[in-house]
């Protein structure tokens, strides 16, 4: 089975359903977006003590960052009417990994960035669990572009 089987049937929807935009494939943009989201983690864990709830967003920030590079080595783009969740959602289809937690941690980021009157905010420990979350979405990003198995989504 190509690698790109996987997922296949929901990266299709997606395009069908304006989610996801058909771009030209890029490695360069791939390692931009691989070192954006380094910098987002780095940013992220420098504002841990100070700033837990914007460590947080950094860190989910560079966890998406992570995922992204993932669809612009395939030329895949989210489109606005997609954002975030088609992310989540088109990189949690196709790879393992630190992937499958992603709806998880954005629904984290979300209640951090539009709070009930009534939550709690964000914790440093909240922070910390983000930025292993991004961590090991940049490992698994970088180690899966450098495998040479992600290629472009349409020849």
């Amino acid at each position: 089975m190509s690698p790109w089987e996987r997922g296949r049937g929901e990266i299709e929807g997606y395009l069908g359903q304006a989610e996801l935009d058909v771009v030209a494939a890029s490695d360069d943009l791939a390692r931009r977006l691989l070192d954006d989201s380094e910098r987002a983690a780095e940013s992220a864990r420098s504002l841990l003590d100070a700033d837990p709830g914007s460590a947080l967003t950094l860190a989910y920030d560079a966890a998406r960052k992570a995922a992204t590079s993932l669809l612009a080595a395939q030329g895949l783009r989210p489109t606005a009417r997609g954002g975030h969740r088609v992310v989540q959602d088109a990189v949690g289809a196709q790879f393992d990994g630190p992937f499958e937690r992603f709806g998880r941690m954005r629904r984290k980021r979300h209640a951090q960035q539009y709070p009930d009157a009534d939550a709690a905010p964000a914790t440093r420990e909240d922070a910390e669990e983000m930025i292993a979350f991004a961590a090991s979405c940049l490992d698994a990003s970088r180690t899966l572009l450098e495998s040479g198995q992600v290629g472009a989504w349409r020849e």
